[in-house]
């Protein structure tokens, strides 16, 4: 992190402070747009930021595209009332709000909101009641609020901001400086609050990228760039490239993977730069002398980063993905035979809508019922808008919503408040349970024992996944390195080994699998059917009182997904 006040001049300071002394819908604005602005430069910091090494780490990009959302919703706006600027922020970020993180932050943009509703400009004393009351909103929107996270830094940048007013503070600039001051402070203490993050290793991702937009601003007012990440490289075992889905942008048409090694007078800063104007989802990695580019570009530019990347360098390889393609073979685009079918609703009766992270898991929730299916997962949060808008034009107001994860729970709950339809939330974590709840389903019965019955068979199934260590690290005794393959027994790092057969029966004996009946594996798109069998008739061999069946998931970075029941 670094110190915004360092590199402004003590005069220029002072003339600046006179300047923001009160904040109106204008610069509320362009506040919003530099928030967003250095969130997006720091987005890769942010997503690396993981506690377990698996390549799910999308927080960044999550707040990203929420506080793109906001600025969507007030990009075209003129007006000065701050009250009306921040009422539109706060709409975009609740209907863009994706995985917890982003619902959190639009919370916060909620009660901000509220706070400044009806003033035409923000004072310092305004400011800190804005933040104070974002900070309510935020907790409030939280069953279960966990201390060491955005929460917790909420909580600080609001002390922060009474405690200058209450200091004398009149520029809402100065407020501003403390804020970020105090963010910086809290989301370095983070670990010493939750455990799991000191062991990890790291600090909270949702308090970091709270902390960058809060940064952002201050910079912008001091007229400091906002285009230069503090952190530019990660490790290329950390680099996710196989991500694209959920973070394609409007008109964003090609992803682009370029390998290289650099001349001697390579610049880095200069080469995000440089990459910024020409796409979004920028991910740089290094290893051994290497370096990884990959960006989403749009459509007749996909050549335009290969040509420039040989400007700096020697390339070694390239790879070029139409993401348009890949976004319609998740849905009706898939052969004939693998496309998902719906079984027709009828108004009054009880419509059930799940998330999916592949187009066979797809398949499985429409073949037991399901009458809409939300693509997402671990690395692509639907947003509150797209859930919202999978139930409304059914022709029923009788809903369940599985969101099958828990980074996308909050997302559906926020959209069953948005809607007057009867909404539930059946708050599946993981896909078996989705898969056992889907089996209560009866579209006929009362809509209270449904939901019910479906809550009550969230406990009567176990859920492993494998997938890749993407950083060195040890958790809960499991010691990993970058690059192994790892399994997770109910949300808990359980193993780590090199081969993946292994793996697998160790996830299945710490999920206790002979205490049950059925074993279901569902294979990802990293695998073939003789792959997945082969896995199959290994755990048959080790398991042979237990039924074993194999299901293609089609889930991207999850190798394999296990139910026990």
């Amino acid at each position: 992190m670094t110190n915004v006040l360092e590199k402004v001049d003590p005069q220029a300071r002072a003339r600046f402070q006179k300047r923001f002394q009160m904040i109106d819908g204008r610069v509320m604005r362009r506040l919003t747009r530099a928030g967003l602005a250095w969130l997006r430069t720091n987005q890769q910091q942010v997503n690396a930021l993981n506690v377990f090494p698996v390549p799910d780490g999308d927080t960044g990009t999550n707040m990203v595209l929420t506080m793109q959302s906001a600025w969507d919703e007030i990009q075209a706006m003129d007006e000065r009332d701050i009250g009306q600027v921040a009422r539109a922020i706060a709409h975009g970020a609740l209907m863009g709000a994706r995985g917890n993180s982003g619902v959190i932050l639009s919370q916060l943009w909620r009660g901000f909101a509220r706070a400044i509703d009806g003033h035409q400009s923000m004072d310092a004393r305004l400011m800190a009641r804005a933040l104070r009351e974002a900070r309510e909103t935020a907790y409030k929107g939280v069953v279960r609020p966990v201390e060491g996270t955005i929460l917790t830094v909420s909580t600080d940048v609001a002390e922060a901001a009474e405690e200058a007013v209450r200091a004398g503070a009149t520029s809402a600039l100065t407020v501003l400086e403390k804020v970020v001051e105090a963010a910086d402070k809290s989301v370095k203490r983070t670990p010493d609050l939750l455990p799991v993050l000191k062991e990890a290793g790291v600090v909270d991702a949702g308090g970091m990228g709270f902390y960058y937009i809060l940064e952002g601003m201050l910079r912008w007012t001091y007229g400091l760039p906002l285009d230069e990440p503090v952190a530019t490289v990660q490790p290329l075992s950390a680099l996710d490239l196989n991500n694209a889905m959920h973070a394609v942008e409007p008109g964003q048409d090609w992803e682009v993977v370029v390998d290289f090694r650099p001349n001697d007078d390579f610049d880095l800063q200069a080469f995000y730069r440089r990459l910024e104007s020409m796409g979004t989802s920028i991910q740089v990695g290094e290893g051994d002398g290497i370096y990884r580019m990959h960006i989403h570009v749009p459509d007749r530019t996909e050549y335009e980063p290969i040509e420039f990347v040989k400007t700096l360098g020697t390339v070694t390889s390239i790879s070029i993905e139409n993401l348009m393609d890949q976004m319609e073979g998740q849905g009706g685009g898939a052969p004939e035979g693998q496309r998902v079918r719906f079984s027709p609703i009828e108004p009054g009766t009880i419509a059930a809508v799940a998330v999916a992270p592949g187009p066979g898991i797809g398949r499985v929730f429409a073949s037991l019922g399901a009458a809409a299916i939300i693509h997402g997962g671990q690395t692509m949060n639907p947003s509150t808008q797209e859930i919202l808008a999978s139930f409304e034009d059914l022709p029923t107001d009788k809903v369940i919503i599985l969101p099958n994860n828990k980074n996308i729970l909050l997302a559906a709950q926020q959209a069953a408040e948005l809607t007057v339809k009867q909404v539930e939330v059946v708050p599946s974590l993981t896909i078996p349970q989705g898969v056992a709840a889907m089996l209560c389903l009866d579209p006929e019965g009362d809509f209270e024992a449904v939901v019910k019955a479906m809550k009550e068979a969230l406990s009567e199934v176990r859920s492993g996944e494998i997938t890749v260590a993407t950083r060195s690290v040890e958790i809960d005794g499991v010691q990993v390195r970058a690059g192994q393959i790892i399994g997770l027994a109910d949300g808990r790092l359980a193993v780590a080994g090199d081969d993946l057969e292994s793996v697998l029966l160790q996830v299945l004996k710490a999920l206790q699998a002979q205490d049950y009946e059925l074993i279901t594996i569902y294979y990802g798109e990293d695998l073939t059917a003789r792959q997945a069998n082969a896995l199959a008739d290994r755990a048959r061999k080790e398991f042979p009182q237990q039924e074993v069946e194999v299901v293609e998931g089609g889930q991207p970075h999850y190798r394999l997904i296990v139910s026990v029941e």
